[in-house]
């Protein structure tokens, strides 16, 4: 018996509808293809804009849909249950345009928005460094001021649509005589700019589709009004935005959860070993007991914290929670999936194998779990 759920309207189901027919149409026939090419096709980026896929929560006057968070988690919750990883309309969507609405002066919104929510701009946000990882306080990209200009040098990797992306919201030093946080600011960074380069496509360990990539400012100079939001505010912009994109990636995995654990049941209920199904064995049967009580517990949480958030309520420390423990108990859960599913679990054409590498990293990036350990023990 499935959970009864009562957190969307009907204009969500209707989204869902949208989505899931644009996802099976656009992406689906073509996720073999994008994971051995190592990147999306450009081109579905403009027919999910032309769909209203994109920055669904963005006003109407900047192109968006005039939804709000309830849209993206549909979005979120269909590409999870058809397998859906390296398409990043959600990081697009949900993590980097709001930095741009938010702070955004009206030239840049209306510069760049429309051209977010279209699919003609594609996004990225420069944060991690080669020395810095979670530690967003050391990051050593300076970015000195000239006059009129900002002139940017330093490197960042694991960077998301690093190799297709049109504008970066880059993390740097913009007063290196100040300490910590104070030193930090978010510049916009065109593509085309002088000295800007992309390194090497990184070779991971899953969602081989999404392209990620080392980049390099040697010299790069950007207007001052490139400038998002006030001069020394960065890491405060950061922790304003960095919950949403953490509960992004709860609402991920608990989707993953649900789509895989009917996967496995239906797999198990099929194989034969031993004369029988690996159904009908007490520990398949317990193991598979204990998925649906875990499941269930983090469908109740993922669907009490969208509640919070589309009201805008959610709390750092909430979704610090909802991520910490919707990624670590799926990433268990794979595990034992995986083992249920014997040899062909480790096969990548089932989803169970492909979930079991793609979502490794939800426990990695938007803050690694030790670093949301570390935001609720501070509330304890």
């Amino acid at each position: 018996m499935q959970i009864q759920r009562n957190v969307y309207r009907d204009d969500h189901e209707q989204f869902r509808t949208t989505v899931r027919r644009f996802l099976e149409r656009e992406c689906v026939p073509h996720m073999a293809e994008w994971n051995k090419a190592g990147r999306v096709d450009r081109e579905v980026w403009r027919k999910a804009g032309r769909e209203g896929l994109l920055c669904p929560m963005l006003p109407a006057e900047y192109g968006g849909g005039e939804g709000d968070f309830g849209h993206s988690a549909v979005l979120a919750e269909e590409m999870a249950a058809l397998g859906i990883t390296g398409v990043t309309f959600g990081m697009h969507s949900d993590i980097i345009a709001p930095y741009i609405h938010r702070l955004g002066t009206e030239e840049q919104k209306r510069k760049w928005l429309p051209r977010c929510a279209s699919g003609e701009t594609m996004l990225g946000i420069a944060m991690t460094e080669p020395g810095t990882g979670s530690d967003l306080k050391g990051v050593r990209t300076t970015a000195r001021r000239e006059g009129d200009e900002f002139v940017i040098n330093g490197a960042k990797t694991f960077i998301s649509n690093g190799l297709q992306a049109d504008l970066f919201v880059v993390v740097c030093k913009t007063n290196p005589h100040l300490s910590g946080s104070k030193a930090m600011s978010l510049i916009l960074v065109e593509a085309d700019r002088q000295g800007f380069r992309r390194g090497r496509k990184l070779d991971k360990v899953g969602q081989e589709a999404g392209d990620t990539a080392e980049l390099f400012f040697d010299d790069v100079r950007v207007p001052v009004s490139n400038l998002l939001g006030e001069e020394g505010t960065g890491m405060y912009a950061l922790m304003h935005e960095l919950p949403q994109e953490r509960f992004c990636i709860a609402v991920n995995a608990a989707a993953v959860f649900e789509t895989c654990l009917q996967h496995t049941i239906d797999y198990v209920k099929d194989r034969k070993a031993f004369g029988q199904t690996v159904w009908d064995f007490q520990n398949t049967k317990f193991k598979l007991a204990d998925l649906k009580a875990q499941c269930t517990a983090v469908r109740l949480m993922i669907d009490h914290y969208l509640a919070e958030h589309m009201r805008r309520r959610l709390t750092l420390e909430e979704a610090a929670i909802a991520k910490l423990y919707a990624t670590e108990t799926l990433g268990a859960a794979l595990d034992t999936m995986v083992q249920l599913h014997g040899g062909y679990g480790y096969m990548l054409e089932y989803p169970v194998a492909r979930a079991f590498v793609d979502c490794r990293v939800n426990r990695i990036y938007g803050g690694t779990s030790e670093v949301q350990r570390d935001l609720i023990a501070r509330k304890l």
